[in-house]
């Protein structure tokens, strides 16, 4: 059996095994496939694995002995699964295996905007607390969690656990969902309405899915409902957010500031309106890359393969 893998080099740039997929078939790994050579790379293979390498309608027509495509990552909208589930072609996707790196993410990013640890770090090393006449200083206002209203858009397994870590800063938490879960056991947690959620949250934190729905929830009219001294974070998906209307937004004061790992266009354009955005981070989709949480989704894509083998597949996109 051909296993082919188009663009593994995110997953696994040399510090992890592809031995579970070596053991399953005559592998072949590619670090990065352009666009054009994703059929001549695939051709021929019953297994394809993928990430960002898009196979639509075009690319998996040409493919007669595909059997089974894994995407490398949650999100599935590389494939087009209603023209693989006509040609009996499973998609799997893998669903779990980044919940507490991006958790802490988002962590990472509202601990940067609230204490501002590398600027302040920066001016100590360039010798500004050495000159300093008092036993401290501080270059922007320093603000505690404690109290604050954490509003997460989207509660699934990712805005279940940063409500957990929020809990633990005693972060008041209120959320907004299609589907609203069992959160009888938490405390100071309510779930409300979207129009509710951007008025009364302090840091507002998106774990949607990419649907017509959602894309560009955030945008010119959504960001007017919110408080001026309020943060916005998208670690979920780009086109969540209108990218000209936050960085206007931010550049003309209506809220305090945004942190970003995900953006509407990856790798982005060098023109993006928020590189030049007031107190705006971005970091570059990392979220998901700590070594455990890709060991994680190695194991999951092995195991998706391998039950795809047995007659049992699971984590089916296109059933």
């Amino acid at each position: 059996m051909k296993i082919v893998v188009l663009d593994g080099y995110t997953l696994n740039p040399g510090d992890l095994s592809w031995e579970g997929l070596e053991k399953l078939g005559e592998l072949t790994v590619y670090d990065h496939t352009p666009f054009e050579q994703a059929v001549e790379r695939a051709r021929g293979a019953e297994i394809v694995f993928t990430n960002k390498t898009p196979l639509g309608e075009k690319e998996l027509s040409q493919l007669s002995g595909l059997k089974f495509v894994g995407l490398l990552a949650t999100g599935y909208n590389v494939v087009d699964v209603n023209y693989a589930r006509k040609q009996n072609i499973t998609v799997t996707n893998i669903p779990t295996y980044g919940t507490n790196s991006v958790a802490q993410m988002v962590f990472a990013l509202i601990l940067e905007m609230t204490q501002h640890v590398q600027h302040h770090s920066d001016t100590v090393m360039d010798g500004k607390w050495a000159q300093c006449r008092d036993f401290c200083y501080w270059n922007y206002s320093l603000i505690e969690l404690a109290g604050k209203t954490m509003g997460i858009i989207g509660f699934g397994r990712i805005g279940q656990a940063v409500a957990d870590i929020a809990e633990g800063f005693k972060m008041k938490v209120i959320a907004y969902d299609s589907f609203k879960s069992d959160q009888s056991k938490r405390k100071n947690f309510k779930w409300v309405e979207l129009d509710e959620l951007l008025a009364a949250s302090d840091f507002v934190s998106l774990h949607c899915p990419l649907f017509p729905e959602t894309k560009g929830i955030i945008n010119k009219e959504s960001l007017q409902k919110m408080k001026k001294t309020a943060f916005i974070f998208n670690t979920s998906r780009g086109p969540l957010v209108v990218d000209v209307d936050l960085a206007d937004a931010l550049n003309n004061g209506m809220i305090a500031g945004a942190g970003l790992d995900v953006l509407s266009v990856e790798p982005p354009q060098a023109d993006n309106p928020l590189f030049r955005a007031k107190n705006c981070l971005i970091t570059p989709h990392i979220s998901w890359a700590t070594k455990e949480a890709r060991a994680r989704l190695m194991d999951i894509a092995v195991d998706n393969l391998k039950q795809f083998i047995a007659g049992t597949p699971v984590n089916v996109v296109n059933q």
